[in-house]
């Protein structure tokens, strides 16, 4: 058991003077006047003394409790207040202690607790503070601050939500509170919010050094932009008022948007930060994490290039006041979180996290969810759009790949791309989890894109444009990438020349410019993708998201889906929705149908290596829980085995068979510990188990395989419900029939046609959008053409044959011919009044009905001369005209 004196000795005094501070024993402090700055033991107080007390060359700053390792340190934070007690030299802070810091410390954790204002909580630090810390500290006044920031003017430009969010930040540093979340559907702009934020935190003096991380060294660079445009005063953008730092970038950092100057960061405002200094570091965690530990921890993530030759930096714990996490969803794997995690608690600083999707690891760390803008809020007030679903049936996507015996197959070696023909002698089955995986059915990927390419040729024909497309393809794995297989087809299948459809992968060059020409140019107009456009990427044009790819990650799931929320841009400034193709039959969006935004992430591998888990076995540390680990890594080994390793497994185990020998391992543990330990812990044995001879793979193309293809929309609900054309139709007969005697717009369309207007017609619509099925014209034209092949069938159709299963289907236009000619069947018009009523039939087709206030506030007929003119050409008969009108209208 370590005493406190080896704790101090080994542990304490290391860090304290890794943070500046020269260690002494109390007689040798003090054979100087005043005394030196430094951490001296044993001071005296009138509660007794102290283990350590920091002082400078005017008084004493901190006290520091020390107690062996065995014993936690927040309790003892008590006993660092009485000693603070006993300081009786210099004024009282709130009366009653002497000193304003304390710590309290076994040498592994450190507890800190400024006393000055009575709300302050204590807190886990990583290390001590500097000296030049502490006296920063003791300058500044968290009230006068928080007062300053309540008299910085709102900033006109952000949205009332975004003002909102920081607000809830705000409230939450007045609150004390240190980490905190804000999470933000995708499209509703989180950096502008922050940046915002950011400005008025270093305006007031609450936070004047800022570190801004992201994930990806194109989104740092995007970030940098960003503050740059951002008019924080009027006629000041921010990097004119507060330098705005960032690390070193490369010129396909930018893609083909210019050249931009960057403000490297100088590592001196790292290493020394000062009172004065006031600025905001924009860096990815990668560089930041190797800034703190060095390259052994780098943190690798998805496809990101390591910077080779970061220098690791003595980084001060109070180098910044405010970090900014942005994306901190990502689903890293445990070792990846750790280092995140470690890389965040190595600065005191208020921590903000920003993300659209946070997973159960950042609800936990940041621990207070102050600001949630969802989704459905952004769509009902118009920020974002709402999406329609085309569920796609596949027979291979839904049953997998059966291939009989003597069928013709390409067998392909993924490694070298070796491409073999091959007949079958015995029949093979690949589930539908295999398909892309393991095998290929190129018949069903195509029949998957001519279904799509009706839905194009639809919309097309309906808005003038062809809808700009992300399709989700499984992989761009070498040699049997799938998303490469979709580009040949769709620009086969499309017919609009090469450059119409593209890649956009990590394996392509300068994707990042091919993500800035799918984004800003008219061509392309299908692109294929895997992962790289699910986060930091803004295409507000994307109208069709085509899901090919299978996803379980609710994370994923939603970062994809968030690529189409945004509202059209120059291309599409009429978007109010996209579209979803669910090619798992819907199964993709019933999976994530009931999921809530706030979501726990599948647990994932902590990295440990097999040996590590070996040792803690060896160890006793949660044995039982490490011997199952061990039996499913084994198991996974044996799996994927070739012959070559069971005769080198044999060495250790009988016959080499792995498989056998795991499964009885827990009994074996029981039985006989050492001899199995013995060969667990063997260093030839561990050796084989990372680098055992593995089986080789092939991937089948069943280019034989025919699929059987199908679409059909599905609607959503107000409730997020996605409902079958036939079910929908089937819920709105029974809304209107029951509505029939209350709701009076939908008893004029059946039994009183004399009380058709304009308002009967907007009750009706409002009436039908605000159930729970959200009934909109929109969704009932998808299921009726759905289930009857009819277009554009009107609102007055739908309803009645709701009611009526006879009743006609007709479009506006069938339905406003229909009426006008029952009008004027017994009128000899003019032809002025013809030209009249010509107008009158367009402004019907739009809107369904017509009153004479129509007239002067609706160009086609206002333009004209309005009312007192057309009631003029018609004799002043328009009165009577406009009610036989919509009486037919309602009658047809």
């Amino acid at each position: 058991m370590e005493r406190e004196a080896v704790t101090r000795k080994h542990r304490i005094d290391p860090k304290l003077r890794a943070a500046g501070w020269t260690v002494m024993p109390y007689q040798l402090a003090f054979a100087s006047s005043p005394p030196p700055t430094g951490a001296v033991e044993e001071w005296p107080t009138a509660a007794g003394p102290a283990d350590y007390a920091l002082t400078d060359d005017t008084a004493i700053r901190a006290v520091v409790e020390a107690k062996k390792v065995t014993i936690g340190p927040q309790g003892v934070l008590t006993q660092a207040e009485r000693y603070s007690h006993g300081v009786v030299d210099g004024p009282r802070i709130r009366g009653e202690f002497g000193v304003p810091f304390l710590y309290s410390t076994n040498g592994e954790q450190i507890h800190f607790h400024d006393v000055r204002r009575e709300e302050n909580l204590s807190r886990l630090v990583s290390g001590f503070h500097t000296p030049t810390a502490l006296t920063e500290m003791l300058s500044r006044d968290f009230d006068a601050e928080l007062a300053a920031l309540g008299r910085v003017p709102v900033n006109q430009r952000p949205r009332p939500y975004q003002v909102e969010a920081n607000q809830a930040v705000e409230q939450a540093i007045a609150e004390d509170k240190r980490k905190m979340l804000v999470t933000m559907a995708t499209g509703t702009g989180k950096t502008l919010t922050i940046i915002n934020q950011a400005y008025r935190l270093m305006k007031a003096g609450v936070a004047r050094r800022v570190l801004f991380l992201v994930d990806r060294r194109a989104l740092a660079a995007q970030t940098v932009r960003e503050f740059a445009s951002f008019e924080a005063e009027p006629g000041l953008k921010f990097d004119k008022i507060y330098p705005v730092y960032s690390q070193t970038f490369r010129r396909e950092d930018f893609g083909d948007d210019g050249a931009f100057d960057a403000n490297v960061m100088p590592a001196s405002l790292l290493t020394s930060p000062r009172l004065g200094d006031a600025f905001v570091y924009v860096t990815t965690i990668q560089r930041m994490s190797m800034n703190l530990f060095g390259g052994e921890r780098a943190l690798k993530i998805d496809d990101e290039e390591i910077d080779a030759e970061v220098e690791q930096l003595d980084i001060p714990i109070h180098a910044f006041d405010l970090i900014i996490a942005d994306e901190c969803h990502r689903g890293y794997s445990a070792k990846e979180r750790a280092v995140w995690r470690d890389t965040l608690d190595h600065f005191d600083a208020i921590k903000v996290g920003l993300t659209a999707t946070p997973a159960a690891h950042t609800m936990a760390y940041f621990e207070n969810l102050v600001f949630r803008y969802e989704y459905e809020r952004a769509v009902r007030e118009g920020y974002l759009v709402d999406y329609d679903v085309v569920k796609i049936s596949s027979d291979v996507r839904i049953n997998g790949v059966f291939l009989r015996e003597g069928e013709q197959i390409d067998e392909i070696d993924p490694e070298t791309g070796t491409r073999q023909l091959d007949l079958l002698e015995d029949e093979r089955a690949f589930d539908a989890t295999e398909v892309e995986r393991k095998v290929t059915a190129p018949d069903s990927n195509r029949k998957i894109l001519a279904e799509l390419k009706q839905y194009t040729e639809q919309f097309e024909a309906e808005h003038g444009r062809f809808p700009k497309t992300l399709i989700f393809a499984a992989n761009d794995l070498p040699h049997v990438s799938h998303a490469d297989q979709l580009v040949g087809m769709a620009r086969e299948i499309f017919g609009r020349g090469e450059d119409f459809v593209t890649k956009i992968t990590g394996r392509v060059d300068r994707p990042l410019q091919r993500i800035r020409e799918f984004r800003n140019r008219p061509k392309p107009r299908i692109a294929l993708t895997v992962d790289l456009l699910t986060t930091g990427v803004d295409i507000p044009d994307l109208e069709f998201l085509v899901f090919l790819r299978p996803v379980k990650s609710r994370i994923l799931f939603e970062q994809m889906l968030g690529r189409g929320t945004r509202r059209g841009g120059d291309q599409a400034a009429d978007k109010d929705r996209f579209v979803v193709f669910d090619c798992f039959d819907g199964s993709l969006m019933a999976y994530f149908r009931s999921a809530t935004g706030i979501t726990a992430e599948p647990a994932e591998s902590d990295n440990k290596t097999t040996a590590q888990i070996i040792e803690e076995i060896w160890q006793n540390k949660d044995r039982d829980y490490n011997v199952r680990r061990l039996v499913k890594r084994l198991q996974r080994i044996a799996k994927s085995m070739s012959g070559e390793a069971y005769q080198l497994f044999s060495a250790f185990i009988p016959d080499g068979d792995l498989s056998d020998w795991a499964a009885k391992l827990p009994t074996l543990l029981r039985t006989a510990f050492m001899g199995t330990m013995k060969i667990l812990r063997n260093p030839g044995f561990q050796d084989l188990l990372e680098n055992y001879p593995r089986g080789s793979r092939s991937f089948v193309v069943a280019s034989s395989t025919v699929d059987e293809v199908s679409s059909e929309w599905l609607i959503r609900g107000a409730t997020g419900r996605e409902y079958q054309p036939d079910d929908y139709l089937v819920a709105f007969g029974e809304f209107v029939r029951s509505e029939a005697s209350t709701l009076d717009a939908i008893s004029v369309l059946l039994t009183r046609p004399k009380g058709w207007n304009p308002r009967a017609l907007t009750e009706l619509r409002e009436a039908l959008s605000r159930a729970p099925e959200h009934f909109t014209e929109t969704n009932l034209e998808k299921a009726f053409r759905a289930k009857y092949g009819k277009a554009l069938v009107d609102i007055i159709s739908m309803v009645k044959r709701a009611a009526l299963d006879t009743a006609p289907l007709l479009t506006a236009q069938e339905r406003v011919k229909a009426a006008v000619a029952k009008v004027i069947a017994e009128r000899a018009l003019t032809d002025e009044q013809r030209q009249w009523m010509g107008y009158i039939e367009q402004h019907l087709i739009e809107n369904l009905s017509i009153e004479q206030e129509d007239f002067d506030l609706i160009p086609v007929l206002s333009s004209r001369g309005g009312w007192r003119r057309a009631n003029r050409i018609f004799g002043n008969h328009l009165p009577d005209m406009i009610k036989q009108l919509n009486e037919e209208l309602v009658a047809a």
